[in-house]
């Protein structure tokens, strides 16, 4: 891996608005697509806005993935950063966009730390139990 870590990006489109402004549903939705993509999950926390939509961020042992919806658009946005180049980003954002029923969804990367070059190793965290 080049620099500290990735910072994935997604953008959702045409999604329901009564989805995106359930709190609930957002979050057992991200949890276990967080889950899946191979994260340790630490912590989250999520909150409603009023008149309405959500924002819920995910602490990993790897970093966080952060989401914030605009139900009156039927958009939301997902960041997904980590320092470990053995997670699946692109899997949590495959499962988001199959579970809430996306138009679509466009991802771009980036590299996070890239300015320093080859002086990084790989992740020291440690490695994850597969149980």
């Amino acid at each position: 891996m080049k620099g500290v870590g990735h910072h994935h990006f997604a953008d959702y489109y045409g999604c329901s608005f009564d989805d995106l402004n359930d709190a609930t549903k957002l979050r057992a939705l991200l949890l276990d697509a967080v889950a899946r993509s191979g994260a340790t999950i630490l912590s989250d926390h999520f909150e409603v806005f009023d008149p309405h939509g959500v924002t819920g961020v995910i602490v990993v042992a790897e970093s966080h993935v952060a989401l914030h919806t605009w139900p009156e658009h039927g958009f939301m946005a997902v960041d997904y950063f980590t320092c470990s180049a053995r997670l699946d980003a692109r899997l949590t954002f495959d499962l988001l966009g199959r579970a809430l029923g996306a138009e679509r969804f466009d991802v771009r990367e980036v590299v996070r730390g890239a300015g320093l070059g080859d002086r990084v190793s790989a992740s020291t965290l440690p490695a994850r139990d597969p149980a």
